[in-house]
């Protein structure tokens, strides 16, 4: 059952009149107002009349001078302090009640306290001021006024506490419990997960009240996790009618009229290899040998033909499907649910290429040489619009098993394209030689599968192998999507590429710092590149700390992200990369087509702006860039928001999964260190939960951030990245998402031996002498004594248990 928040607004005080206007609506009116407002006249603007509330209004108006919102002048009359002095940014809640600022301009995060989490939920803009107080090397900070309220509706389980009702919200960064008034909670009954409006934001002195506007069901109804997932994240589920409207008035298959215009590729063997589970395909792929040059200058080579479904055709800028695929930017991926970019008309039917069905497709056209210096890289490419007809649906396993075994089913199955299956893996094998020369970084990494049962629960988590069928396709698109970027790069086209930046200064000197203690070195110096990151992890490959090495230089890597700005891309050494083969599911891949597809017609592509904000510009050219900017800005940040929904709904049900294996105890691995604990992954169940640091014994751990560890300062035990534990299921927390693990003391022969010697030796009662008595100064808690040096260690170890950020 859920349980209320202990971080709740405070009583408010006995005089306190609820008919006083908000500091928000101070400032709006004084905002609105032809000229500066005495506090007399503010009142009169404001209808504040009674005698009572005057009274709560002018305190409100001497607190806000306080805090600086306002600033009197000789005059008498109120001003707005400037905003140059105040410091903007949103709000990041954590889950102990405190919180953080997160400020537009990149700086230094903020502290904000509980008392000033009290104004506000996560997610709101605010404006605030530094008090001059420090938290763990953090500014602390005073919030002066809520420019935007963000959070207007969230899920979370309604609750009736002797007649009052609340909802306690599901994200654990907010704290307050929601206020429910009667008659405002509809059919909702105690337990139920629902979804309430929040129809008066909290104060100091008031929680938030709300209307609940939608029954979920209940707690452990299946699929609950995904239905609490996307409300949390604030995912777009449900498309709008005008989109469903217009996805029914598509076709049901390709017009004779579509194929005006395009090159008929439906006699060429194109084919799909995508996962046994997947509807929606994307990408068609067929490779054949060709001769390249002429007379004695002859050479070998190989052409790739990827086909790519053509969205564009069907989802016209500024039209409604168009509208919900940017506000969605991405499917989002759950086990045994997909929540698409386009509804399932387009993204399982007209744009996917079934089997044996003609469908329109965008196509990347390239001769790649498989001789002499530039074997393995894209010597030429062209796009061009086309139908085509697929051959075949063929699967990751199936084209592994019949290039394993020419004879076998698999290869009895797909005969008929097996020529072209063996073309693509022999150009695999070429791509990846360049691949290597390149330098481009590749990591072994475990994914792993969640395998469900029909109630949508987990009933086994499994290592997710990924064969070199898997590669072939991974490699045909990222030449495609190379050619993608070249093009617009070349045409002097703006676009969204996928960039990737390589490590940050503080991330290298870390990072360097670190392989420094193991006397190893990262050759590049300040600016290594992808190779220098390649020919590191080719040299430690063998070594038994390769998992833990690995690590550390896969953390100090940048995350991708999409810009207009070309800076290449880091990891897989290219100079310029962008997403074209996945239009279906990613909204950057559709503008990329779109560029494309004008540029084959001579004209230029500007997407329309997104946002309510107005963007400044001077010219014509800035003011295009400024809405690719702002374009790549929505779909990096709803990409994240789509990864932080599926690993919440993973993080749910592999709790569901470990809740029954309570007290069992498993063998793990060190995946994280903190300065309140250290991260375990069970190595069979693949789940990770926390051994808090005050599980670690008495000795006072000492976090290093530059090795990632933590050391006992008296014992000198360490803690680190891939270090080998036993421990036992302590504690599953379902609403905070969260696994809690006791360390199991490691068992050796001597100390089995040992025991069995003492087990057998006779029981020696030896009656000692009672001490002295203590004073009343050493009398610890409850009366018992307890010395000066343990008193030290349980303070300090009291203090090593504060969780950080």
């Amino acid at each position: 059952m859920a349980t209320r928040s202990n971080n709740n607004a405070p009583g408010t005080p006995p005089d306190y009149d609820p008919d006083v206007p908000s500091r928000e609506e101070i400032l709006a009116a004084l905002r609105k107002a032809d000229k500066p407002l005495s506090p007399d006249e503010l009142a009169d603007v404001m209808g504040v009349t009674r005698d009572a509330t005057l009274i709560g209004f002018d305190r409100r108006l001497n607190a806000m001078e306080r805090d600086g919102q306002l600033l009197p002048n000789r005059k008498g009359v109120l001003l707005l302090a400037t905003k140059l002095d105040f410091i903007a940014g949103r709000v990041q809640g954590h889950r102990d009640g405190f919180g953080f600022l997160i400020r537009d301009d990149g700086g230094q995060d903020v502290f904000l306290s509980p008392k000033e989490m009290q104004k506000v939920l996560h997610g709101d803009r605010v404006l605030l001021k530094l008090s001059g107080g420090d938290y763990r090397g953090k500014p602390d900070g005073m919030i002066v006024e809520v420019i935007e309220r963000r959070t207007n509706k969230l899920v979370g389980r309604f609750l009736n506490e002797r007649g009052v009702f609340i909802v306690v919200p599901e994200d654990q960064r907010i704290k307050h419990d929601i206020l429910v008034p009667p008659g405002e909670q509809g059919d909702a009954e105690h337990g139920q997960v629902v979804s309430v409006e929040i129809v008066t934001q909290p104060t100091r002195h008031s929680q938030p009240l709300g209307r609940v506007v939608e029954v979920l069901g209940e707690i452990d109804d299946p699929g609950m996790e995904i239905e609490i997932a996307v409300r949390k994240f604030d995912v777009p589920h449900e498309f709008s009618q005008a989109a469903l409207d217009q996805a029914a008035r598509l076709p049901d298959a390709v017009r004779r009229a579509d194929l005006k215009g395009r090159i008929d590729l439906r006699d060429v063997p194109l084919i799909t290899i995508d996962g046994e589970d997947a509807r929606d395909f994307d990408d068609a792929v067929y490779c054949e040998p060709v001769e390249l040059g002429t007379g004695t200058r002859k050479r070998p080579g190989w052409r790739l033909i990827v086909a790519i479904a053509d969205v564009s055709h069907y989802v016209t800028p500024g039209d409604a499907l168009d509208h919900d695929a940017v506000e969605r930017s991405t499917s989002v991926y759950f086990p045994r649910r997909v929540i698409p970019m386009l509804p399932e008309k387009l993204s399982n039917g007209l744009c996917s290429i079934n089997p044996e069905v003609d469908r329109l497709v965008l196509v990347c056209d390239m001769v790649i040489p498989a001789t002499g210096s530039k074997a393995g890289t894209v010597q030429a490419y062209q796009f061009y619009n086309a139908v085509m007809y697929s051959h075949a649906r063929t699967t990751y396993n199936e084209v592994w098993g019949a290039l394993q075994q020419p004879g076998g089913p698999a290869a009895r199955k797909h005969n008929h394209v097996l020529p072209q299956i063996h073309n693509l893996y022999s150009l695999y094998q070429l791509l990846a030689a360049a691949r290597k020369t390149r330098g481009a970084i590749d990591f072994d990494t475990v994914e792993t599968k969640i395998v469900c049962n029909e109630l949508g629960k987990i009933e086994r988590i499994v290592a997710h192998t990924r064969n070199d069928a898997h590669k072939v396709i991974e490699e045909c698109m990222l030449a495609a999507n190379t050619c993608a970027a070249d093009f617009t790069e070349r045409s002097k086209h703006p676009g969204l590429y996928r960039i990737h930046e390589g490590p940050t200064i503080e991330k290298l000197q870390s990072l360097r710092t670190f392989l420094k203690t193991i006397g190893l070195t990262l050759g590049g110096g300040e600016k290594p590149t992808a190779a220098d990151y390649s020919a590191f992890l080719d040299s430690i490959r063998g070594r038994p700390d390769h998992a833990l090495l690995q690590t550390m230089c896969l953390r100090s890597m940048q995350q991708a992200m999409y810009s207009p700005d070309n800076v290449g891309h880091f990891g897989l050494a290219y100079p310029a990369y962008a997403h074209f083969t996945s239009p279906i599911r990613r909204y950057p891949d559709l503008l990329t087509h779109r560029a494309i597809k004008a540029l084959l017609v001579g004209r230029r592509y500007v997407p329309e702006p997104v946002g309510d904000t107005t963007i400044t510009s001077k010219n014509m050219k800035e003011h295009e860039h400024g809405i690719w900017e702002r374009l790549g800005l929505q779909c990096s940040s709803n990409e994240r928001r789509a990864d932080d929904a599926s690993r919440d709904v993973e993080a749910w049900l592999k709790c569901w999964f470990v809740r029954e294996r309570v007290g069992e105890t498993f063998t793990g691995t060190v995946t994280g260190v903190a300065t309140f604990g250290v991260f375990i992954t069970l190595d069979e169940l693949y789940v990770e939960g926390l051994v808090h640091v005050s599980e670690l014994g008495t000795d006072y751990f000492q976090f290093n951030d530059s090795l990632h560890e933590l050391r006992g300062e008296r014992t000198g035990i360490r803690y680190r990245l891939t270090d080998k534990v036993q421990v036992q299921v302590a504690r599953v927390d379902l609403e905070a998402r969260r696994i809690e693990f006791k360390l199991v003391q490691g068992v050796s022969y001597d100390g089995l031996r040992k025991q069995a010697q003492r087990e057998s030796e006779p029981e020696h009662r030896v009656r000692k002498a009672a001490g002295a008595k203590p004073d009343r100064g050493q009398l610890g808690y409850g009366g018992e004594a307890r010395s000066a040096k343990t008193g030290k260690r349980a303070a300090a170890s009291k203090r090593s248990a504060r969780k950080n950020r």
